[in-house]
């Protein structure tokens, strides 16, 4: 028993299982033929819902954020590994008062999975197309509609000689030197971001692969080590790299190129990516 363990009372009316909120982990794979798949668990007959499908998860504890609540909630009740989850995101349903936090993350492997608590009599990966043929969980049947919606990634693409270019510091004294105090700041990104901009997948907090491409004599940056970004170093253009990028997505996978050139937000947009500029992203670095 946590100190989150208990009943709440939300500004709607409602009572809800969690003291401080609860959460609950959607985990989803898709497989080398393009099955998407979803982690799911039935519900064991003497609880609540009792027999009925949903994710993973329960009462958040007062010093979690909603992904580790989620994490640890899952791993007391199934025997998946949530080591191996890349989280790609959160979405908040607030009730005033009281919230629960659906946490997205993928698989890169469809493992087996089994029932670990008594709270859970089944633990099975269903297709995405027969989640619905189940009995569902009431709250889960009630948010699945923007959850099936929101089962993507997010590759931050930044486009270095721009960002380092937008902010008059004497980068032009040192280009590789200004790339590297960019590459190392953009790593508080790993943490998460809020507010990503309109078009790219709907999360509250979203948690991105970040790509940060430079060229020209900023290439030996891509050379060291750095935690939480891929630096690439583009053979010729920076921009034609990008475009390169972006024009073959990954399954699942929305870009989201950070650029104030003209030019390049147009290929990008062209090649289906989103695009937003440097003031965007200096705002969430600033903030840190």
């Amino acid at each position: 028993m946590g100190d989150g363990d208990g009943w709440a009372d939300c500004d709607q009316g409602h009572t809800h299982w969690g003291r401080y909120g609860a959460a609950g982990l959607l985990a989803y794979h898709r497989d080398a033929e393009g099955q998407m798949w979803i982690l799911m668990q039935q519900r064991a007959w003497w609880g609540l819902g009792g027999g009925t499908w949903g994710m993973f998860g329960g009462a958040t504890h007062s010093h979690e954020d909603g992904v580790t609540g989620a994490l640890r909630e899952t791993g007391e009740e199934c025997t998946l590994d949530t080591g191996l989850v890349r989280v790609r995101g959160t979405r908040v349903e607030d009730h005033g008062g009281w919230a629960f936090t659906s946490v997205i993350g993928a698989l890169d492997e469809k493992v087996p999975v089994k029932p670990a608590s008594r709270e859970t009599r089944r633990a099975e990966w269903i297709r995405l197309e027969e989640v619905e043929d189940r009995k569902l969980f009431a709250p889960f049947e009630r948010s699945w509609p923007l959850l099936r919606d929101v089962m993507k990634g997010l590759v931050l693409v930044v486009d270095g000689a721009n960002v380092v270019g937008s902010r008059p510091d004497g980068w032009w004294k040192d280009r590789a030197g200004a790339n590297a105090r960019l590459r190392d700041s953009l790593q508080v990104l790993a943490e998460g971001v809020r507010g990503v901009p309109p078009g790219p997948v709907a999360f509250d907090h979203c948690f991105p692969e970040v790509v940060l491409v430079v060229e020209g004599a900023a290439r030996p940056v891509a050379d060291e080590p750095a935690d939480g970004v891929r630096v690439v170093a583009a053979a010729g253009s920076g921009d034609d790299h990008i475009v390169d990028l972006v024009r073959a997505p990954e399954p699942d996978t929305d870009y989201l190129v950070v650029t104030a050139d003209r030019e390049l937000r147009a290929r990008c947009e062209e090649a289906g990516a989103h695009v937003t500029g440097p003031r965007w992203l200096i705002d969430r670095l600033e903030r840190r």
